[in-house]
């Protein structure tokens, strides 16, 4: 079955040549001129992946990922000519699991949503596994995070990091190893990861500037509390 790519772009032009990058390497394609119309497709049927872009008219990329990220944990890409730090760390902040800066090339772009695809289908069609931890569950086939049954929205890469370390919970990874894990590349920008981390604790702990599950080894990266899995 091909993966279905929903992407919103106000500009007919370019989103038509991502498109035919992305149906060439067998990834079937929907397009969305603006957010609201992006929503009402993805009311109507499922997608695998969503590229977005920021500067829609209307409802902008940040305002979609807001109200998307309510209910769903699809991966999202963003394509933006804003490059800021303060934009970056804000799309990140509201859900995005992947930044591409305009302007890019389309072979590039298809490369980020093959890798993206890569991780999260693979995750999906893996042995039913169960971790928990207070009370909190950590379910790999249905790829989410519960707290008392009740689900708790999380981006692709906040799941891929979640469950690294709990996984291997007692072994301390250095940025290095989570970026080299999670992201699928060997050189990048490491800082993404206390990001996200920090954006998981967001979610997990009672009080994240003093974490009970993700603790910060000072020198070597980070760990989650063996003791407290089960």
């Amino acid at each position: 079955m091909k993966a279905e790519v929903l992407i919103i772009e106000d500009e007919q032009e370019l989103a038509e040549l991502i498109g035919l990058y992305l149906e060439n390497e067998g990834i079937h394609t929907a397009w969305a001129e603006s957010a609201e119309i992006g929503l009402r497709l993805l009311g109507e049927q499922t997608f695998d992946l969503i590229v977005l872009d920021i500067n829609l008219p209307g409802m902008d990329g940040f305002e979609f990922l807001q109200e998307f990220r309510r209910n769903s944990r699809v991966p999202v890409i963003i394509v933006s000519a804003r490059e800021a730090d303060e934009d970056i760390i804000m799309a990140l902040g509201v859900g995005a699991d992947e930044f591409v800066t305009k302007p890019f090339t389309p072979r590039v772009l298809s490369a980020r949503v093959r890798a993206v695809l890569r991780r999260t289908k693979v995750f999906a069609n893996e042995e039913r596994r169960l971790y928990r931890f207070a009370d909190f569950e950590l379910d790999y086939e249905g790829y989410n995070l519960k707290k008392g049954g009740g689900l708790i929205p999380m981006a692709a890469r906040e799941f891929e990091i979640l469950r690294l370390l709990v996984e291997h919970a007692g072994k301390t990874f250095s940025l290095q190893e989570v970026y080299d894990r999670v992201w699928g590349q060997e050189y990048g920008d490491l800082s993404a990861v206390s990001v996200y981390i920090q954006r998981i604790r967001k979610k997990i702990e009672v009080d994240y500037h003093n974490p009970v599950f993700i603790k910060t080894i000072h020198g070597k990266g980070y760990l989650f509390a063996r003791e407290l899995v089960r």
